[in-house]
């Protein structure tokens, strides 16, 4: 059996693969907005805490970036009917309060981090390109700096947790 490539979408089913995924990750980031502070109050370590705190201010940027892009389309954000990113969030990482090793806690914190991020970079990779295919210039410029925050927190994450457990 040959593989089979299906025909390349229209314009007008890109816009809605488009809207589905700027809404999916829309909603998510409004879900961490919400839940930053606590997040914020889980962590052990004061550099974690600023982090966390840094990691708040830039889902606070990218939202108002996405809201932008809502703008720039003629579009508004649909109803949270499926918000993967909730689902991992939602008992704040499974994290254990009565862990006896903060570090724990703190790497854990860490991880989840970088796999809500992992999640972001992934999709804002996939509307740039969409966004290209649909000539949307100044959408493509405000997914880029929402895709190069969220590489950045990726990258400060790593280099906390590689902190945390490098010896001196």
């Amino acid at each position: 059996m040959e593989p089979h490539t299906p025909p390349a979408p229209d314009k007008k089913f890109l816009k809605q693969i488009f809207l589905h995924h700027l809404t999916r990750i829309y909603n998510g980031k409004r879900f961490l907005r919400e839940r930053t502070p606590h997040l914020i109050e889980l962590a052990s370590f004061e550099a974690l805490k600023l982090a966390v705190k840094e990691f708040g201010g830039d889902v606070k940027k990218q939202l108002e970036r996405m809201e932008d892009i809502y703008k720039l389309i003629g579009e508004t954000p649909s109803p949270d009917i499926c918000n993967p990113i909730s689902s991992i969030v939602r008992d704040e990482f499974c994290l254990d309060d009565d862990q006896e090793v903060p570090l724990l806690n703190d790497l854990d914190l860490m991880l989840y981090l970088q796999i809500l991020e992992h999640i972001n970079i992934t999709s804002y990779r996939m509307l740039i390109m969409i966004a290209k295919l649909l000539k949307y210039d100044e959408v493509k410029q405000l997914l880029t700096e929402n895709f190069d925050e969220a590489a950045d927190n990726d990258q400060l994450f790593t280099l906390i947790a590689k902190e945390y457990v490098t010896p001196e």
